[in-house]
């Protein structure tokens, strides 16, 4: 039973897409008969056609995929964008170079291992960006004959 035009006009009536028309599988006979919009409008107030629920986007996935970047997931190669200096600044990057090496710096003089001078020229040093890390600076104070070893 062909009843498109039914189902255009109680969208109308409606006011809802075409495929959000239900009609009673039941009672196709009935509404085959419905030839008017006053028909329609009985069929609809009698239960014989209806409106379904509009259908919403689902956020599931959203959420998982949130939850997984929240512990730390999906940030692999194929994931990123900028540079790894454009993720993180330049200046993070040296604060993280610079703190051990001063807090290393200050260890050994006040543990005795190096002088207050050599502290002092090696600390400008690493200001200077000198030493890549604090094996690095170790390495140097070593190869430079200041850093006393202690058994």
């Amino acid at each position: 039973m062909d009843l498109k035009n039914q189902k255009r006009m109680a969208a109308e009536i409606m006011k809802c897409g075409q495929n959000r028309v239900w009609i009673d599988p039941n009672r196709t006979e009935d509404v085959a008969d419905a030839i008017t919009r006053a028909d329609i409008r009985t069929a609809i107030l009698s239960g014989s056609i209806r409106a379904l629920p509009v259908q919403g986007i689902s956020r599931g996935r959203a959420r998982h995929r949130m939850a997984q970047k929240a512990k730390g997931r999906r940030r692999g190669h194929g994931s990123r964008k900028g540079t790894s200096r454009a993720r993180k600044p330049k200046k993070e990057a040296w604060i993280q170079t610079i703190r051990p090496l001063r807090a290393t710096l200050r260890e050994l003089r006040d543990d005795g291992r190096i002088t207050r001078s050599v502290y002092r020229e090696f600390y400008m040093k690493a200001k200077g960006g000198m030493f890549r890390s604090r094996n690095n600076l170790l390495m140097h104070l070593k190869t430079e004959g200041y850093l006393k070893e202690e058994n």
